[in-house]
């Protein structure tokens, strides 16, 4: 893992500085974070290289995850589902069933002096909060623009015993009697998945996929999830195909709390067997340089996402100064300028067409990448996400020995 000295030719010296600052007012307390999966998503990414960070700041930093059952992990992906807007029933069997996790984990977790729970799948552990001397804040990674209402009320019943939320968006904003606190994703630029990469590495990937690299190759990375639209990009890919030759590469993996990846696999492995033009790579969690090199040896990036909580691959595609193509939803309108730091697209049809202007305009691609990387640059990296974090843990702190900034 990296140090914060490591960062310094990338963000400067007083970004580090400004860091150890803020977390010598948090010594003594303690700092938990608790979700679902300790690999797979965005979340286990981020808290994966956020944990060490905080750890070299001397703050006391923890990561729990919960433990739950197939059933469990059925409801929450429709608690996933539904918050995302779509129509899902859950009855009132399956939210006791959540409930019944949530109080089996409770019994197992010794809670910090700020708990810090993420996403849906652990938000009732607040009806568990030993006394009121902790502050507990709910982090929603998710897009929170449209959640069915029965789901949103439900989850609402714990979301007002929190201290305060957090979004990625100004557009998942609810109406709580609670602070909330806007703190966009963010990625590593010295992890394995972003670090610069040599080009021989890039070739050796691709040649072991049996990626021609002589072509232009157009590649979505992401979890096999049906929000991602995997399957909307093999039909944009065959109606850019009749104007523009190229190769289409889908890859990612899947998530521990997510049932449905294996089937959607299945899905879209069965579209791509009638095209040799197709890839579909399904990526273990420690494939990090895989996804790095398939990202800069690609000619376009794709992010067809239909409900998007932010995106992060979007982010890692522009720091590498890729051109980009992404459902403009979410967080995703946060990363991307229209035409000038990417593209945003709607439809099927949308998506093909700027496939198309993208490869045949390559100096046009050019400036939508090197403005992507400098967006990324000043705003998505991984040091203003922890100033962020520890802004916010500060603010939920009552020691009389802090001076706040």
């Amino acid at each position: 893992m990296s140090t914060l000295e490591s960062y310094i030719p990338i963000v400067g010296a007083s970004t580090i500085d400004e860091l150890s600052l803020l977390a010598d007012r948090l010594r003594g307390v303690s700092v938990q974070n608790i979700n679902s999966t300790a690999v797979g998503g965005g979340v286990a990414e981020i808290l994966t290289r956020m944990i060490p960070l905080l750890k070299d700041l001397g703050v006391d930093a923890r990561w729990d995850v919960i433990k739950g059952d197939e059933k469990f992990f059925e409801v929450t992906k429709k608690m996933h589902n539904a918050l995302h807007g779509v129509d899902v029933a859950i009855t009132q069997a399956e939210y006791e069933a959540f409930l019944d996790v949530t109080r089996s984990n409770a019994a197992d977790i010794q809670f910090g002096d700020i708990v810090f729970v993420h996403d849906p799948q652990p938000i009732g552990l607040i009806e568990h909060r030993p006394d009121l001397s902790s502050r507990w804040v709910w982090r929603c990674h998710v897009d929170f623009s449209r959640p069915d209402p029965a789901v949103w009320s439900f989850l609402e019943l714990f979301l007002r015993s929190y201290d305060c939320a957090v979004f990625s968006a100004p557009a998942f904003a609810r109406q709580l009697p609670i602070p909330q606190v806007l703190i966009p994703p963010s990625i590593d630029p010295l992890s394995d998945k972003n670090r610069d990469l040599p080009d021989d590495v890039v070739d050796a990937v691709f040649n072991r996929f049996l990626i021609d690299r002589s072509r232009p190759v157009v590649t979505q990375i992401s979890r096999f999830d049906y929000l991602k639209d995997p399957l909307g990009v093999i039909k944009a890919y065959r109606l850019a195909k009749k104007r523009v030759d190229f190769q289409l590469v889908l890859a990612g993996g899947g998530a521990t709390d997510d049932p449905e990846g294996p089937t959607l696999m299945r899905q879209v492995q069965e579209e791509a067997n009638k095209d040799p033009d197709i890839f579909v790579l399904f990526l273990p969690p420690a494939s990090d340089i895989e996804i790095n090199a398939l990202q800069r040896g690609s000619t376009v990036i794709l992010q067809k996402s239909l409900r998007e909580g932010f995106g992060l691959t979007v982010a890692e595609a522009l720091w590498k100064g890729k051109p980009t193509i992404a459902g403009a939803v979410g967080g995703i309108p946060l990363q991307i300028t229209h035409k000038y730091s990417g593209i945003l697209t709607t439809s099927i049809e949308g998506t093909a067409h700027w496939i198309r202007q993208l490869i045949q305009e390559p100096r046009y691609a050019e400036g939508l990448g090197r403005n992507g990387h400098e967006h990324i640059q000043n705003n998505f990296l991984i040091t203003r996400h922890l100033k962020d974090y520890l802004l916010t843990f500060l603010s939920l702190t009552r020691r009389e020995d802090i001076v706040y900034l």
